[in-house]
């Protein structure tokens, strides 16, 4: 075994070399001119011994065989590839950084009021001509009026965390909230129209008459009043 002068590690008979900090083993000729890319795959010993073996070699120095001090006076000196370069694994890779989805920012409750009625105003003016309308007569907002342009029109008010925007949007005229969210429905087969309640909270009543069972429906002509919960509406069919 050849102990190392400047680490003291031991190293196997006929290294030349200190495996562990590249010094040159006493009783050889060379002073530490020679490394290889297993000086020290990549730590920061072996980096050092590629600089100082650069250095060396720019200087001139002798190789391990003795001549290699001619050789570099002669032509050109080649670039030392550093070791970790070479010997880099897969596993050193460094991945890039993946870009994060970024949240939708939170609508407020004012935004969501204004897309709701613009949504509903561009709904009615896309779709066909009204058949038939609904027109509050008794309440807060008199004479206001609703379309009904499909052969199916819901009742209620709209809830935008739950995607209900229904035909007849009362949000606005129910102050005290008696009108369900899915509150009614009123359809058309054949020219002939049908209410039903849906199951609300406060009822669904027709010329003030019984209350409407969940899912009965109850024949709708024009002139009849529809209340909803507290608010009051006249039936009107505008075209057959």
């Amino acid at each position: 075994m050849i102990t190392c002068e400047r680490c003291q590690t031991e190293n196997i008979d006929g290294s030349q070399y200190c495996d562990e900090c590249g010094a040159a083993l006493p009783g050889t000729a060379s002073s530490g001119k020679k490394y290889t890319s297993d000086d020290g795959g990549g730590s920061a010993a072996g980096e050092a011994r590629v600089e100082a073996a650069a250095g060396e070699a720019r200087a001139g120095g002798a190789g391990q065989d003795g001549a290699s001090g001619a050789h570099a006076s002669s032509g050109p000196i080649e670039p030392v590839e550093p070791p970790a370069e070479r010997r880099r694994g897969p596993a050193e890779v460094i991945p890039m950084r993946q870009s994060q989805p970024v949240a939708p920012a939170r609508t407020s409750a004012v935004g969501q009021a204004r897309s709701h009625v613009e949504n509903s105003a561009a709904r009615r003016a896309s779709s066909a001509a009204p058949h038939a309308k609904l027109v509050i007569h008794r309440g807060r907002s008199v004479g206001k009026e609703f379309p009904l342009c499909e052969d199916e029109s819901h009742i209620g008010r709209w809830d935008a965390d739950g995607g209900i925007f229904p035909d007849v949007d009362l949000d606005a005229d129910d102050p005290e909230a008696k009108v369900s969210r899915r509150h009614a429905r009123i359809t058309r087969r054949g020219g002939q129209y049908y209410i039903e309640d849906l199951g609300s909270t406060n009822g669904t009543f027709v010329n003030r008459g019984r209350r409407l069972l969940p899912g009965d429906r109850q024949a709708l002509h024009d002139g009849d009043e529809v209340i909803v919960g507290k608010t009051f509406l006249k039936f009107q069919v505008l075209q057959s």
